[in-house]
């Protein structure tokens, strides 16, 4: 089933082809045969997988089946998913098995859809290279000495290595759209608030958002259909009405207004991802659009302000994690105080323990104005400009990031670097407008994403540019294989 998409593997189901449970058992027995070399996956759930798959091929003989249903999927091992373990790719939740599901999976579940399991993932979603998991780093399935981005990383690899065909990301900072510019996916992160956050364990409760990466933008649309919507369980569950993002896929492109920010074209940027996404663009130009020049001035500010915002809201929402309730627990501890501060220390990583600090730091006392009401500040400015920005243009387009993939451990021994691969990203998280990533080229063998973003609840319109630039170019359909990818 290597490489099929989504909703190929959805019409061979209704056409009788397989069953649920049969491609379900395959897919399970290629993730095991195959994985080891990218570190995909951190659980496979074979006994679930198959009950689901067991439950979708009767409803499908009832004749009630969805689109997705019988389909399998993968979770990125942030989202609860009840009577299965989430461990946030850290030691400090290696056991932890929910008591509830995420809205995201009950949402999914309910069209019939079959999770196969947890993929790896940059710990607490901290990360731009998904080598900071507790289970070891993962690898580019188009060249296994490249990260595969993160900190989605994980469930990147897997759909870009055709181990599954779709699964679920979360972006806080770029966390969807950068691994699926390195691995050559289609991935979007939805507006804030647009799909409910209830059970995905937070990293910044302001900026976090789900979202699908699949091998198509029709593939994606057809996944955030299941997501999306109001959630009262959720406080930054947005009541808009519910949309289908399928609808508007085949819309022509005339008249479209593209903004390209001069700030993304910079001395920062690889000047070969620079060709490719230009090449992107002149395509958009010849199926109707119009290019327009537009500034973001602010943008250089995005990376500073996140790196307070973030932080700060991540040492709030880790303190929970104590040794008290859940999760891991130091060894004999003396007293309350010792099996804080061991467990703490014990439990996570290294660059989870340098955001909380930061964090920590940022919100104490004499700090707090200086820097967290300072970034938010800034943070309204990077708002102001998208709002100006978009009042002339429908939507903005330029590279996801700066280079293709780099090189495994790089950047591992210079945070500031691995913070400047979110340079384009940060922004659509601060002002929590849509934004996603289709393939568009490479750039000596590593493959190059292309950047769109739209106004508040534009995820249709991005969703229809990609899905037409799509139909004329074949970036998306390109895959790594065994003996080509290199280091295998």
């Amino acid at each position: 089933m290597t490489n099929k998409t989504l909703i190929q593997i959805s019409d061979e189901l209704s056409a009788g082809q397989y069953s649920s449970r049969e491609i379900t058992q395959d897919i399970i027995a290629d993730i095991r045969a195959r994985d080891a070399q990218f570190n995909s996956f951190i659980t496979v759930s074979e006994e679930l997988a198959l009950e689901q798959a067991d439950a979708a091929d009767a409803r499908r003989a009832a004749g009630h089946a969805e689109l997705l249903t019988g389909v399998p999927f993968a979770h990125k091992d942030l989202f609860c998913t009840q009577g299965l373990r989430t461990t946030c790719a850290s030691k400090m939740l290696e056991d932890f098995i929910p008591p509830y599901e995420s809205t995201v999976g009950q949402r999914l579940l309910a069209t019939g859809a079959v999770c196969v399991g947890k993929t790896n993932m940059d710990e607490f979603a901290m990360g731009s290279s998904n080598e900071n998991s507790y289970f070891g780093a993962v690898k580019n399935p188009w060249d296994l000495n490249a990260v595969p981005g993160g900190s989605s990383g994980g469930s990147a690899a897997a759909v870009a290595a055709g181990l599954v065909p779709a699964a679920t990301g979360t972006d806080t900072g770029g966390s969807i759209r950068q691994p699926a510019s390195f691995c050559n996916l289609t991935g979007i992160k939805p507006t804030y608030g647009r799909v409910s956050r209830f059970g995905i364990v937070a990293y910044a409760s302001s900026l976090d958002q789900a979202g699908p990466m699949c091998t198509t933008a029709a593939d994606a649309a057809v996944m955030l259909n299941a997501m999306a919507g109001f959630d009262a369980q959720d406080s930054t569950s947005v009541q808009q009405d519910a949309a289908d993002f399928t609808a508007e896929l085949n819309q022509p492109l005339a008249g479209l207004k593209v903004g390209l920010p001069k700030e993304f074209f910079g001395s920062g940027l690889d000047p070969q991802v620079a060709d490719c996404i230009m090449a992107a663009v002149k395509q958009i130009e010849a199926l109707g659009a119009q290019i327009v020049d537009i500034s973001l001035p602010n943008l250089e500010l995005s990376i500073p302000a996140y790196y307070v915002i973030a932080p700060s809201e991540a040492s709030s929402n880790l303190s929970r994690f104590d040794g008290v309730r859940y999760g891991y627990r130091c060894d004999q501890p003396e007293d309350l105080m010792d099996l804080y501060c061991r467990t703490r220390a014990e439990g996570f990583g290294k660059e989870v323990k340098r955001r909380i600090m930061v964090g920590t730091y940022a919100l104490s006392e004499g700090y707090y104005d200086a820097y967290y009401v300072k970034a938010q500040r800034v943070r309204r400015l990077i708002k102001d400009d998208f709002a100006r920005a978009l009042a002339q243009v429908d939507v903005i387009m330029g590279p996801v990031a700066p280079t293709p993939a780099f090189d495994l451990g790089s950047n591992t021994k210079d945070p500031v670097a691995m913070y400047l691969e979110d340079i384009y990203t940060l922004s659509a998280n601060m002002a929590g407008i849509p934004a996603m990533s289709t393939p568009a080229g490479f750039v000596n063998g590593r493959p190059v994403g292309l950047h769109i973003m739209g106004n508040y609840f534009a995820e249709a319109k991005l969703l229809n540019i990609a899905h037409q630039y799509q139909q004329v170019t074949d970036w998306h359909l390109q895959t790594p294989t065994s003996n080509t990818a290199k280091g295998a």
